[in-house]
């Protein structure tokens, strides 16, 4: 089972799991963006990195490992490829954490003195999703972690139980996901059956995929990613063209609708300095 990428897609879909799991305020989240990091020379890649705004003066890095399977050599890998693409970023974070997530404590690194200083210290979390508490009580993104680790004679009731749970709390694209991710998960653990056996033995039947309110949910969801990304792109287009992008014209292209967006980005051909910018959003309110 894949357990890798299910996690790093449940953090771009919701980064707050990886706040509330350090016991911090999820609203911090809202900053922060999920993304895979390359350094050269050594040329490698840090597949779960948690970024903070370019421009936060103290923004904090995370690196974060999701380990189901022992490896002896975790740590130094870790803290080797993390401390370098620090070092090699320096200028913009002012601090780091590495957040570790474990199913139990067996499959963590045997030989850990070399780094006990780390690892007892405030920069580094381990998280043992068998000691998170009852699957019912936690966020439910922190449940979703969970069920990767639920036995498989339990995993069905469990699953049917988060679907229920996002059914009577969630917004409608909060449904769409979690249904989603639900599926993906158990489909991920019961491999030997189709995506349309284990949705019937969730009770997922094909007809609500084919409801309104499922299809809205999905609409929604299909917008709202457009938007990200078309927020993202001109964001990294202004960066690299404009070197002092103030934080009351980022927060203000953050508010713009779809639409809104679109326009800017077709827009932004002609802006040859922030004062055009600037004068551009003032046209376009």
């Amino acid at each position: 089972m894949r357990r890798d990428s299910i996690f790093y897609k449940l953090f771009q879909q919701s980064p707050a799991i990886l706040f509330e799991m350090l016991g911090q305020s999820p609203d911090q989240a809202t900053k922060y963006t999920f993304d895979s990091v390359a350094v050269k020379e050594p040329t490698f890649t840090i597949d779960g990195v948690f970024l903070p705004p370019r421009r936060q003066k103290d923004g904090v890095v995370y690196f974060c490992e999701v380990q189901f399977q022992k490896d002896q050599q975790l740590y130094e890998r870790l803290f080797g490829e993390s401390l370098l693409y620090f070092y090699r970023n320096r200028r913009r974070f002012d601090d780091w954490r590495a957040v570790v997530i474990y199913p139990t404590r067996s499959k963590e690194q045997s030989i850990i003195h070399p780094y006990a200083d780390l690892l007892n210290g405030p920069r580094v979390h381990r998280i043992y999703l068998d000691e998170l508490g009852d699957i019912q009580n936690v966020p439910i993104g922190l449940a979703l972690m969970m069920l990767t680790n639920t036995k498989k004679r339990q995993a069905p009731e469990v699953a049917r139980q988060l679907l229920a749970r996002s059914q009577a709390t969630g917004s409608k694209t909060e449904i769409r996901a979690i249904m989603d991710m639900v599926t993906t998960i158990m489909v991920y653990q019961f491999s030997k059956l189709s995506q349309q056996e284990v949705e019937k033995m969730l009770g997922i039947e094909a007809g609500l995929r084919k409801t309104r309110v499922y299809q809205e949910a999905k609409a929604e969801g299909v917008q709202e990613g457009i938007q990200k990304e078309r927020l993202a792109m001109i964001l990294r287009l202004l960066e690299q063209r404009f070197t002092a992008l103030d934080q009351r014209t980022t927060k203000r292209i953050s508010k713009m609708d779809l639409a809104q967006l679109e326009i800017l980005l077709n827009a932004l051909l002609s802006p040859e300095s922030i004062e055009d910018l600037t004068t551009w959003l003032k046209q376009n309110p």
